[in-house]
């Protein structure tokens, strides 16, 4: 067997498959499916909730997220397959947890992409209104698809132009806010990003955790790197320093273009606040009043098409996880089929998931909110059970060797209640819906503990 197609020691045969991926590939998957200009959407929100700290907020979310990529980080060395939090969970604290955090995992990884190709299709149809949005919905699906089918390879090398298309829009932003800072000045005091502007009285820290809820789902999709574990050359060490590097990069693009926003920004947060209906745009409103809409009009365009290429690197990772599940037989065998080392089926199943749930959202006009209001509850919930994971595999089971309490204790333990903090600040729809989701799950390991308890006919 060639290099490129080594195998764990459950992939065997028609069921591995191919190791073509390099670290730059890994961090483009990671930066595609958060996308390096994430906060536009959410800019406006984080600035009303954390009373002008908006860049403060950034800085805290990244090192609250630091302690799930840290915790990432020491699982993939201990178990480096496909299937990411559900191997994890699996080895760390049994199978039925295994399982449990893979079908809450299957939430984030099947709906984001959905979310991030209704966001497509809504751009595209502001672009060409003729054609109807959940057109350019299932376009953008089909067209990904196909890429992802192509190979990992493939998609890897596509994904790094469109990548190289934002970062380039993202560094002409920069220049432009600089410019015009250096020209015109502030609207709002330099440390204002990090103090707050004082319109809502003074500094409150409960202010800024509560944005700080809020924004660790901008990070949402970097886990997404470990689920190509089997598919990378030259080790795990490589999956642990592309999640950790790719956080850290993402956090300094996110706090850089907010920093600059929030002192163009001509609203105050206490405004803000009192209209939330000028949050979703806040972002596109202080380029269009400070720059001029031709960058308001190429941010979209970027966003447009990123957007449909972080769903397909959300796709991607949703196809892995159904392949490790389907080959440990908690989902149908046939997921875990391989043609030319791509696991096709699972990657249709996703598609065709993510196609009806995208283009049902792209029909109605609170499409948007149903969606979004339930895909992060998975994503926590899996986090929850990764860092219970670290613990499990070195402290309890004690299989890491010596156990160092700071890394395998301390650092699990406080990511698990920056996790938990972030569900209790979930919408109620999130919650309801995970508890249902969650339920449905146990029922369906219930079921399959049955099965397998009942013992093979003479």
């Amino acid at each position: 067997m060639s290099e490129t197609q080594t195998t764990t020691p459950e992939a065997e045969g028609e069921r591995a498959l191919r190791r073509s991926l390099g670290f730059r590939d890994l961090v483009v998957y990671g930066l595609l499916f958060i996308a390096p200009m994430a906060p536009v959407g959410v800019f406006g929100t984080l600035d009303a909730k954390s009373h002008g700290a908006v860049a403060l907020v950034y800085l805290v979310a990244t090192t609250a997220m630091a302690f799930t990529a840290f915790s990432y980080a020491q699982m993939v060395r201990v178990v480096p397959q496909a299937g990411s939090v559900f191997a994890y969970a699996r080895v760390g604290l049994g199978n039925g947890a295994g399982f449990v955090a893979g079908w809450m995992a299957m939430l984030d990884y099947v709906l984001i992409p959905a979310v991030a190709y209704l966001f497509s299709g809504v751009a595209m149809n502001a672009l060409v209104p003729e054609v109807s949005r959940w057109v350019w919905t299932a376009l953008a699906v089909v067209v990904t698809t196909l890429l992802n089918l192509w190979g990992v390879r493939a998609a890897a090398r596509v994904g790094f132009l469109v990548l190289a298309m934002e970062v380039v829009v993202l560094a002409v932003f920069v220049v432009s806010a600089v410019v015009v800072l250096a020209r015109d000045g502030t609207q709002r005091g330099w440390l204002s990003p990090l103090t707050g502007d004082g319109t809502q009285g003074a500094f409150a820290l409960s202010a800024v955790l509560g944005a700080v809820s809020v924004a660790v789902l901008s990070y949402l999709g970097f886990d997404a790197i470990a689920s190509f574990a089997e598919e990378v050359t030259g080790g795990s060490a490589k999956i642990a320093r592309a999640l950790l590097f790719c956080l850290a990069l993402t956090g300094v693009l996110f706090i850089a273009q907010t920093y600059l926003v929030a002192l163009l920004e001509p609203v105050s947060s206490a405004r803000l606040a009192a209209e939330p209906g000028r949050q979703g745009s806040a972002f596109y409103d202080t380029l269009d009043a400070s720059v001029g809409t031709w960058l308001h009009d190429l941010v979209a365009v970027s966003k447009a098409i990123g957007a449909a290429f972080a769903a397909l690197a959300g796709q991607a990772a949703a196809g892995r996880l159904l392949f490790a599940m389907g080959r440990d037989r908690r989902l149908p065998r046939v997921l875990s089929r391989t043609n030319d080392g791509v696991p096709r089926v699972a990657l249709l199943c996703a598609a065709v998931v993510t196609l009806v749930a995208a283009v049902w959202a792209a029909r109605r006009d609170d499409g948007m909110d149903q969606l979004v209001s339930v895909v992060d509850i998975g994503a926590l919930t899996a986090f929850l059970l990764l860092h219970a994971s670290v613990v499990g595999w070195f402290a309890v089971k004690r299989r890491g060797g010596p156990v160092i309490w700071w890394r395998h204790v301390l650092a699990p333990v406080t990511g698990a209640v920056i996790t938990v903090a972030v569900v209790v600040e979930a919408s109620g729809t999130a919650q309801v819906v995970g508890a249902m989701w969650l339920a449905v799950g146990l029922a369906v390991l219930v079921v399959q503990g049955s099965r397998r308890a009942v013992p093979p006919a003479p």
